[in-house]
């Protein structure tokens, strides 16, 4: 695995820090719950099934950190830690499904002293961040399927390993299809605001030496229009119970870019992020971001002071758009409340 978007060194979690990508490659390192949550609020790490992995090794940070205190003190302590986890982003439903996971098992330890639930927590987080390149193995390898040789893939945000504990989703995908043989080529959006397609997707794949193109957002219609686009592969932070998608603001654009276009649209889906207890797009809680995101980059300001702004970090993308979601126990194609109720009762 050349990328390890978080790992374990010790007794501290360790996260590479995206924000200062690609200029530098720094890991900073965490010890409790609140340092993590700091972490995932400040976008150190960012993507679905990453907060979730962070979220689940800041619980047992908390744990480890704790493990010494009076059994009142300890479970006041690691209830602190589950809600300011809790509020540190609230689109990527990978983040409750992490800390509902913990939970159930710090529960079913009840009784046990503080440093057995310390290591047991530790142990699940462990396997959280395992299981989670497992699955992601698992859907590259159904969705390298759907890819012909030779395709010109454009994909919007990052999805990739530094989305997730390894190999990517969306980018898992294209891996996969590299990994299989198939000349696979990219096209990334840059993502605006945040850039994480320019920052991110394009130095993993210069990385791995996949063919990456950028574009800007706005040029991804005339893409589509001159024939140089073959299929849209995303990734997802949230899909309610019909199966609409929940992903980086600009990706409801493209999905009616290639509906226009004829070009599949694909969304790389763990289970994890499917929420079935969100009917449809419109109660999934879209998270909104500073004005200074918008406003300028870094050191540079490009917008006048004074000028209002709008920074909603996702936006909703219909099913009726998706070709199909690509999940761990394979292709949904054209996603609704049935089929998608259909893969948790395999």
């Amino acid at each position: 695995m050349k990328i390890e978007t978080l790992r374990w060194a010790g007794n501290k979690l360790e996260m590479i820090d995206q924000r200062i990508l690609p200029a530098a490659f720094e890991y900073s390192s965490y010890d409790s719950a609140a340092s993590v949550a700091d972490g995932i609020r400040s976008m150190v790490v960012r993507g679905a099934p990453a907060i979730g992995v962070a979220a689940a090794y800041g619980v047992a940070l908390e744990a480890l950190r704790l493990q010494g205190a009076f059994t009142t003190a300890f479970e006041s302590g690691m209830e602190a830690g589950f809600t300011v986890l809790a509020q540190s982003r609230p689109t990527a439903v990978n983040l409750f499904w992490g800390l509902e996971r913990m939970r159930r098992v710090w529960g079913s330890m009840a009784g046990q002293d503080n440093a057995a639930v310390a290591r047991r927590l530790l142990d699940e987080a462990h396997e959280i961040r395992s299981e989670d390149i497992r699955i992601n193995r698992a859907m590259g390898a159904f969705g390298a399927e759907l890819l012909p040789d030779g395709a010109r893939v454009l994909t919007h945000c990052n999805a990739g390993a530094l989305a997730t504990a390894g190999h990517g989703t969306a980018l898992g995908i294209l891996r996969s299809a590299v990994e299989a043989g198939k000349k696979i080529s990219v096209i990334a959006d840059e993502t605006r605001p945040f850039l994480q397609g320019a920052r991110l997707t394009a130095w993993e794949m210069v990385q791995e030496n996949i063919p990456v193109t950028l574009i800007t957002d706005n040029m991804a219609g005339f893409m589509m229009s001159r024939g140089e686009v073959d299929a849209v592969v995303v990734g997802t932070d949230r899909v309610a119970a019909n199966g609409d998608v929940a992903n980086k603001i600009g990706t409801y654009m493209v999905a009616v870019l290639a509906r226009r276009h004829g070009i599949p649209f694909y969304v790389a889906c763990p289970l994890s992020t499917i929420d079935l207890a969100v009917r449809d797009g419109a109660a999934i809680p879209i998270e909104e971001r500073s004005a200074e995101e918008v406003t300028g980059f870094r050191d540079a300001q490009w917008a006048a002071k004074g000028v209002k702004v709008r920074n909603p970090a996702f936006d909703i993308t219909p099913a009726e758009l998706v070709t199909a979601l690509v999940t761990e126990k394979g292709v949904v194609n054209r996603p609704n409340r049935e089929n998608i109720a259909g893969l948790f009762r395999s």
